[in-house]
């Protein structure tokens, strides 16, 4: 019977490998470090800094023993790692899922809207994800539309924050005025712009704005927080 992926104390050594890289300690919630550790095993960013917060206060004997071994060795533990990652299921995640059934939940949020494509020239479409028309859609109520231009500063500072052109937040800004019901804007093509805009307008629009802002502000943290 097919089962959702767990936890396995194999992790711990990857786990242990994302403390440490600096500046070292418990990542924030949405780095990019802890993000992609978490697309890689599937497991949800808030349970795998739980687990990191275990890993710092020492609470089990098994966690101690693995800074014994590792804590102070820094190639033995990338040697570990490297070793674990050859190993059936990393870098070939089909075969290590293959019967084990993934729910997709917060994964969706960190892949692009349509699937890449090769080489240069993607569309806006190629480059968004969920997580950055998130980020947009908090600008979206700290602005009117008259400033929904790409030389209003917020927007210039959010663009250079996501990697996007100005010209591409206001893309996606005007398409969420076709979201918002107080607008009322009149009908247009449909496009996976859209429909990815109203997705997430569904599941924020609504909410409380300072509620959004938190979320966003954590989300931000993917862009801001860079490896060294």
């Amino acid at each position: 019977m097919a089962k959702n992926a767990v936890w396995q104390d194999e992790y711990w050594l990857m786990l242990m490998q994302a403390y440490l890289q600096k500046p070292e300690g418990v990542k924030p919630l949405y780095s990019r470090t802890m993000v992609d550790l978490s697309l890689e095993l599937h497991i949800a960013p808030q349970a795998l800094q739980a687990r990191m917060l275990q890993l710092a206060h020492l609470d089990k004997p098994r966690i101690e023993r693995l800074w014994h071994t590792y804590g102070n060795n820094s190639k033995k533990l990338e040697r570990a790692v490297r070793l674990l990652r050859q190993m059936k299921g990393f870098g070939a995640a089909t075969d290590f899922y293959d019967g084990v059934e993934v729910q997709e939940t917060f994964e969706r949020d960190f892949r692009p809207i349509v699937s890449t494509s090769d080489g240069d020239g993607q569309s806006i479409e190629e480059r968004l994800t969920p997580m950055m028309l998130i980020i947009i859609l908090d600008l979206y109520f700290q602005l009117t539309p008259s400033t929904m231009v790409a030389s209003t500063p917020e927007v210039e500072q959010l663009a250079k924050l996501v990697q996007l052109k100005p010209a591409e937040v206001v893309q996606v800004l005007e398409t969420f005025q076709y979201c918002d019901p107080y607008l009322n804007r009149g009908a247009i093509i449909v496009t996976p712009l859209l429909s990815a805009c109203q997705q997430v307008w569904q599941r924020l629009g609504n909410h409380d704005q300072e509620e959004l802002s938190a979320y966003a502000n954590d989300l931000k943290a993917y862009f801001a927080w860079r490896k060294n």
